[in-house]
């Protein structure tokens, strides 16, 4: 048997068949136990013997009644092959309408286990079915199942929300992989644009220092853009080192290293750390906190603030800045999507700043999250179940 469908019809099958010859044998056990008796009751009133008194029991079988006190002998042995003909013609003929039952009920019966497995497997055929025509082009069809609650419904549900994280992974990888090309082709054809144009006509020594200076400018953008792509990667392959980390001396020691930049755009930084320690990699952890407060550095304003609070629930960055729309944050955690379009203003970023954050959460156990400030600007956390607090 090599089908799931002609296992469960053998299994079914035989167990209906075996049911059927266990009742035969019962029926038969119990119709020979009392038949002769039950002859025997009818018989003896139908030969009267005249002036003799017959002892008989009703519960005695026939070659029993030899031994009680009968004076006609002759008509004894006659009642005893009257009894016994007829007892045995009675199972001989219930033999065989059980056996010819049974032939019609075995054959029934696999039949109908061949249709009850079929039915039953039908949803796992539907799914094999799927899985077998499943390519890029037709991740978004379903299997909807109608079906009873039970566990074949239950399998075809999950197949369906499995296919819905499949589509919603490789629509995620596409968009990056197309946002990807696009953010490099733009550097790239501004850096041919600069050469062809700028320096054609042999150009002044001003105007190649300008373009020398744009030139540098370009590569330096491609290179973070480049650096944060890998970054990316490497923090959704997860940890491959685990150590404690003080994440109260990171928070510190980031801040401390972007204050020249927060003075250089008027803004004031505000630091409030608490001893803690995070149990993961430090590199990664280090670029979390430096994504998180030089995006809010970023996107501000001149003479606004950016508040960096640290402590055993994690790690929140309050910034002022232009007014976002709710529905919009969640979008902002997608590679290269960013709250204004692009303007290609040096030190923008590549909008790759809080997916590598989350994806470095998610890497320690973790999730970040943000909130539109009503008066502008972003909120936001990021929640490390490993945090303890540090009592030493």
């Amino acid at each position: 048997m090599k089908s799931e469908r002609a296992r469960l019809t053998g299994l079914y099958g035989g167990l209906l068949v075996l049911a059927g010859v266990l009742l035969m044998g019962v029926v038969y056990l119990l119709v020979s136990e009392t038949l002769y008796a039950n002859l025997m009751s009818a018989v003896v009133p139908t030969f009267p013997l005249e002036g003799q008194n017959i002892e008989y029991a009703p519960a005695i079988r026939a070659d029993a009644l030899a031994e009680t006190e009968v004076v006609d002998s002759a008509n004894t042995k006659t009642m005893q092959e009257v009894t016994n003909a007829a007892g045995d013609a009675a199972l001989s003929q219930l033999l065989t309408v059980s056996g010819i039952s049974l032939g019609a009920y075995s054959a029934l019966s696999v039949a109908l286990a061949w249709w009850m497995a079929g039915r039953v497997l039908r949803p796992v055929g539907v799914i094999t079915a799927r899985a077998r025509r499943l390519s890029g082009s037709n991740l978004h069809e379903r299997l909807a199942l109608k079906a009873p609650p039970g566990e074949l419904k239950e399998l075809a549900d999950t197949f369906d929300g499995m296919l819905d994280r499949i589509e919603e992974l490789v629509s995620s990888r596409q968009r990056f992989a197309a946002n990807a090309a696009h953010e490099l082709r733009t550097p790239l054809a501004v850096q041919r644009a600069a050469a062809e144009i700028g320096l054609a006509d042999d150009p002044t020594p001003e105007k190649v220092a300008r373009i020398r200076a744009k030139l540098i400018d370009t590569a330096a953008g491609s290179e973070q853009l480049i650096e944060g792509l890998l970054l990316l990667a490497v923090s959704d392959e997860g940890l491959h080192r685990r150590e404690r980390v003080a994440l109260d001396e990171t928070g510190a020691a980031v801040t401390e290293a972007l204050a020249a930049d927060a003075k250089a755009r008027s803004i004031t930084v505000e630091l409030t750390t608490r001893p803690v320690t995070v149990v993961g990699d430090a590199v990664l952890l280090d670029h979390l906190v430096h994504n998180l407060v030089a995006n809010a550095l970023r996107h501000n304003h001149p003479g606004g603030t950016v508040r960096v609070d640290v402590g055993p629930d994690g790690l929140e960055v309050v910034n002022t800045g232009p007014v976002i729309a709710p529905e919009a944050v969640p979008l902002l955690f997608e590679p290269f999507r960013r709250a204004r379009a692009r303007l290609h203003a040096p030190g923008e970023g590549a909008g790759l700043g809080l997916s590598i954050v989350a994806s470095i959460a998610r890497a320690h156990g973790g999730e970040a999250t943000a909130l539109a400030n009503p008066d502008g600007g972003l909120t936001a956390r990021v929640a490390l179940p490993r945090c303890v607090a540090d009592t030493a």
